[in-house]
């Protein structure tokens, strides 16, 4: 495949919910072999190192159950400034933290395509919709609403201006089996492309994906991918603070990450929800690791034997 550019930006978020970990993701990223996994492919790496949230005033969320509003803007502010600073140089990596940081990745790549002039899309690979804002989530949890944010719902006032709107039709959700009501009733009567684990059971994970990308590339369009541990099942990928049973399995996994590849249309990654605080020796941030060296260009043969004694 081409060789990239790759930019890792460490985004150690750990605001978008209660559960304490994910602030450790980035450099359990970078322990797995991140940059070493990207450089043996051929490709080249420069890491930024860990970013951190502006610091900014806001105003007392409406709905009391809301958890570190003031942070969670901080880091949509940086992360949506660090995007656009990134992808003119490279293929960003943002390294996570919880999924309250795609607020920021998403809307700033979503900037820089209309600034190329080209149209965005984003391929949401998790469990979860996370389509909520933070009026209608009942947690408090705003790792639930990044959705929510960078298609425009309302609710969003502490948060920075959306640069470009995101199109809900040019968003395909794969791996969903947690849905709230509330969720449903938005995704329902919307246009995002949904693709939950019944359908995948009944056709396969290849059509539904290759569907949406030939979508993609029939209009030169640039395609974010948000990667979060939870779209695999926890029985291969304990590490997340969210599991639901039921999810993606290894083979499914690099599946999706082979085709992403060969299409050649992902320009930005998010590694999200990775808490090695519940890891089991690395399990899953070396699973991670893999994955994205299948989006980079690994093919099966190459792949090396993982060892956890």
């Amino acid at each position: 495949m081409t060789q990239k550019h790759c930019i890792l930006i460490g985004a150690p978020v750990d605001c978008g919910k209660r559960r304490r970990g994910c602030l450790m993701g980035p450099d359990a990223y970078r322990t797995a072999g991140l940059a070493e996994a990207i450089t043996a492919l051929g490709h080249s790496v420069h890491d930024w190192g860990n970013l951190a949230p502006a610091q900014v005033e806001v105003a007392e969320a409406r709905n009391p159950l809301v958890w570190k509003l003031a942070e969670n803007v901080g880091w949509t502010q940086t992360l949506m400034e660090a995007a656009q600073k990134a992808a003119p140089q490279g293929f960003p990596i943002f390294m996570g933290g919880d999924h309250a940081l795609a607020a920021g990745t998403v809307a700033g790549m979503a900037a820089h395509a209309q600034a190329a002039g080209r149209p965005f899309f984003a391929l949401w690979l998790d469990a979860h919709s996370d389509i909520h804002t933070p009026d209608t989530t009942d947690s408090g949890n705003l790792h639930g609403t990044p959705v929510g944010y960078v298609t425009g719902r309302r609710g969003f006032d502490a948060f920075p201006p959306l640069p470009v709107r995101v199109e809900p039709a040019n968003i395909c959700m794969i791996g969903l089996r947690s849905v709230d009501t509330a969720e449903h009733e938005i995704l329902a009567r919307g246009d995002v492309e949904l693709v939950d684990m019944r359908r995948i059971d009944e056709e396969g994970i290849s059509a539904p994906l290759q569907a949406f990308l030939d979508r993609v590339a029939a209009v030169d369009g640039m395609l974010h991918v948000s990667l979060d541990v939870d779209f695999l099942d926890p029985s291969v990928a304990p590490a997340v603070g969210t599991t639901v049973p039921g999810g993606a399995t290894v083979r499914e996994g690099h599946l999706v990450m082979e085709i992403l590849s060969d299409s050649g249309l992902v320009t930005s990654l998010d590694l999200v929800e990775l808490n090695p605080f519940l890891d089991d020796r690395g399990k899953t941030a070396n699973l991670m690791v893999d994955l994205t060296a299948s989006l980079l260009g690994r093919r099966v043969f190459d792949r090396p034997t993982r060892s956890y004694k």
